[in-house]
C-alpha cells in the first residue's frame, strides 16, 4: 500500500506538467477556434478552413514535408549504415548530432550569409565558371537547410536499429548464397524499419508546421499551414482561424503518429 503510494506521488509532478503544459494548451486552443475575429462564437472558421486557399496550403505543407522526410531517409540510411562499420562510431554520431544542439535561428542566419549574393556559395560557383545564381529565397535553399536541420533526427533512430541487429543474420543470409541486395532487402531493411518509421515521425512532424525557415530562407516563396498560424496570430490578429488551423494540424499530427507508430506483433 504504502508502495503504491509512493509511486503516485513520484508521478504527481509528471502528470501535473502534462495537465499545464501539454493538454491545457490543446484545450485552450481548441477554445479559440469556436470564435471569429471579433470575438463572436461560429464555426465559420472551420467552414472557412476547407475553402480552395487553405486547402492549397495544407497540400503545400504536406508535399514539402514529404520532400524534407524523403530527401532526409535517402541520405540518412546510408549514413546510419555507414556509421555501425566504423571504428569509433559513437564519436562520429556525436559529431553529427551536435549541430542540433545549436539554436535554429542562428543556424538560419548562417545560411543566410552562405547562400546570400555575395556568400561561400555563389563565390564558389564564380570560381568554377558557372557564375552567380539566385540560391536564397527558393524551394532548393528551403529544402536544403530544412533537411540539413532535420536529417541528424532521422540518422539517429536508423542507426540504432542497425547497431542492435543481429550480426549472425548477415552471416546466416551470406551462407545461404543472398546477395547483398537480397540481404538488404530481406533481411536488413525489415528489421530495421521501426528505426526508419520513428525517423520519418519525428521528421515529417515538425517539418508539416515549419514557418520560421519559409520567411528566412524561402523569402516567404512557401507558404505552409504554419506559415498560415503565424500570420493569423501575429499579424491578422485573428486568433481564431490560427486555433482553427492549429486544431487540424494537431489532428494530422496524432494520424501521423499512430500510422508510423511501432506496432508489436500479436498486440
Amino acid at each position: 500500500m504504502n508502495n503504491k503510494i509512493t509511486q503516485n506521488l513520484y508521478l504527481l509532478p509528471y502528470a501535473l506538467w502534462i495537465v499545464l503544459f501539454v493538454i491545457a494548451p490543446l484545450l485552450l486552443v481548441l477554445y479559440y477556434s469556436f470564435f471569429d475575429i471579433e470575438g463572436h462564437f461560429s464555426l465559420m472558421n472551420y467552414m472557412n478552413f476547407f475553402t480552395p486557399v487553405y486547402m492549397k496550403m495544407a497540400f503545400s505543407s504536406f508535399w514539402y514535408a514529404f520532400l524534407i522526410t524523403f530527401i532526409s531517409l535517402i541520405f540518412a540510411y546510408p549514413t546510419a549504415y555507414l556509421l555501425t562499420k566504423t571504428r569509433h562510431k559513437q564519436l562520429w554520431l556525436l559529431l553529427i548530432i551536435v549541430p542540433s544542439w545549436i539554436n535554429l535561428l542562428l543556424k538560419a542566419y548562417a545560411f543566410l550569409g552562405i547562400f546570400g549574393t555575395k556568400g561561400i556559395a555563389n563565390s564558389f560557383l564564380e570560381a568554377i565558371g558557372v557564375g552567380s545564381k539566385q540560391i536564397l529565397f527558393t524551394d532548393f535553399s528551403f529544402i536544403f537547410v530544412s533537411v540539413y536541420i532535420f536529417i541528424p533526427f532521422m540518422i539517429l533512430p536508423i542507426f540504432n536499429s542497425l547497431n542492435e541487429m543481429n550480426p549472425s543474420l548477415l552471416d546466416a543470409a551470406n551462407d545461404l548464397g543472398a546477395s547483398k541486395w537480397t540481404t538488404f532487402r530481406r533481411v536488413i531493411f525489415p528489421l530495421t524499419i521501426n528505426g526508419v518509421k520513428s525517423g520519418c515521425q519525428v521528421v515529417f512532424i515538425p517539418a508539416l508546421s515549419l514557418f520560421m525557415l519559409t520567411r528566412l530562407i524561402a523569402g516567404n516563396r512557401v507558404i505552409t499551414l504554419g506559415t498560415a498560424i503565424e500570420q493569423h496570430f501575429l499579424v491578422t490578429r485573428d486568433w481564431g482561424m490560427g486555433s482553427t488551423i492549429a486544431v487540424f494540424l494537431i489532428i494530422i499530427m496524432f494520424l501521423i503518429m499512430s500510422v508510423t507508430g511501432n506496432r508489436k506483433r500479436g498486440v
